[in-house]
């Protein structure tokens, strides 16, 4: 059977049914370009504040970097807490950390308060060290966690990793206990049939070609008509193409991260690998991360090449996880696929997000692997700032300079990749 080349995530979620019909065009208070989840949680939040809001999506709902993702909602950053410290102070450092914990209670308040069907769970991570010496480097930022900003840490020591995971692959891990999976794809369409039903018109299919400022605010174009918005939210993430998108691109460096997944399981071989069913991640810079789905399948991902995702690529990329999977899982060896895709992951060039306002265009993207939870916070916090409340963009204060040579085609991957292969060899 050749497996899928769509998302199981987006396989498996009803479509939405909300979306608005006919041409763009009118007014609106606020246009919202990407119906990711942080253009989607804005225009939640913003039409529940009595907003008039348009969203335009240039093809489905969730269905790039929000849907293609491994359902991972974790705490914490993807950054050592201390050198975070290190760079910013103790206080900085601990709001950031927090920024992470807030953002998955955000998914939670909103997973509950509009009714979603999405299996929230809050599991746990565990990010598995691959060598000894990253057992001594979690030990060490576990007690730093405990001791300023965390108490929901815990160590597993080498001796006892297989009460967490059935692989002989791994010397020890680091807990965040209360992270948590969901099932992006239904979660994103949650968020819409919400925010549809609070009174925002989402377009599919309307990709923005254009926007311009005037006196009156904003002029929003797309192949589907014209808006004009008072105030305007760039939520794409990636790069867009147009001139108009020109400066965000010199900002972003988009990767593709490639995924599977497996045929469902046996309870039996479940309990024998993953009893406690969590999030994984392992240490290396070029690792993976993994879980379950309700339905028992392995969720198996990682950047397996470093290449951008297309047809091509995530294949080849596929073959390449069933290998890994097959060498940390022997137990899976052979296991059947039915599905395999990738997507696009939007980092910064120091892996903290970004938001802000410039030149009266609003921006929040460059999640860096964290999109899952800080996308969904930060619409709902960009709505705030967008409403006057300045304060709750917890990102304002980084300043962005664009990534030198870079323009929006990400030529430096492939030395990129073998500097961070070379990394995991000598680390």
């Amino acid at each position: 059977m050749v497996a899928s080349p769509l998302s199981y995530w987006l396989a498996s979620a009803p479509a939405f049914t909300g979306g608005a019909h006919g041409a763009v065009e009118g007014v609106a208070d606020v246009a919202i370009i990407g119906g990711g989840f942080t253009g989607l949680s804005a225009a939640l939040a913003l039409a529940r504040r009595g907003a008039n809001v348009v969203l335009l999506e240039a093809d489905r709902v969730v269905g790039e970097a929000s849907g293609r993702n491994g359902g991972q909602c974790n705490n914490g950053t993807s950054h050592d807490y201390g050198a975070l410290s290190a760079r910013f102070g103790k206080d900085v450092a601990k709001a950031y950390y927090r920024a992470h914990c807030d953002a998955v209670d955000t998914v939670e308040r909103l997973v509950r308060e509009e009714g979603i069907d999405c299996s929230f769970n809050r599991c746990g991570r565990v990010k598995l060290a691959a060598k000894p010496a990253h057992y001594d480097k979690l030990a060490r930022a576990h007690d730093l966690l405990v001791r300023e900003v965390d108490q929901n840490v815990r160590l597993v020591p080498p001796e006892r990793i297989r009460d967490e995971v059935g692989s002989d692959d791994f010397y020890g891990a680091l807990i965040q206990t209360t992270s948590a999976q969901i099932q992006p794809a239904r979660f994103g369409v949650g968020l819409a049939e919400a925010a549809a039903g609070a009174g925002a018109r989402i377009y599919e299919q309307a990709r923005v070609s254009d926007f311009t400022r005037s006196p009156q605010g904003w002029r929003v174009t797309t192949p589907r008509g014209t808006v004009m918005a008072r105030q305007l939210l760039v939520a794409t993430g990636g790069a867009p193409a147009g001139q108009a998108f020109g400066w965000f691109r010199r900002r972003i460096i988009s990767v593709g991260s490639f995924l599977i997944a497996t045929e469902p399981l046996d309870d039996t071989t479940i309990d024998a690998l993953l009893p406690h069913r969590r999030n994984y991640v392992t240490s290396r810079n070029i690792g993976n991360y993994f879980r379950l789905t309700s339905d028992n399948r392995l969720i198996f991902g990682g950047r397996a090449r470093f290449a951008i995702s297309d047809p091509r690529s995530d294949m080849k990329s596929g073959r390449i996880l069933e290998q890994t999977l097959g060498q940390m899982f022997p137990a899976l060896a052979g296991v059947g696929v039915d599905h395999v895709w990738g997507g696009m992951v939007d980092l910064t060039a120091d892996r903290l997000p970004r938001a802000g306002e410039r030149d009266g265009l609003y921006y929040s993207m460059g999640y860096s692997g964290h999109g899952v939870q800080m996308a969904t916070h930060m619409g709902q916090q960009m709505a705030r700032v967008i409403s006057g409340e300045p304060d709750a963009n917890p990102w304002g204060q980084l300043d962005w300079p664009s990534v030198p040579g870079h323009f929006g085609k990400p030529w430096f991957l492939p030395m990129v990749g073998l500097w961070y292969k070379w990394q995991d060899v000598i680390h």
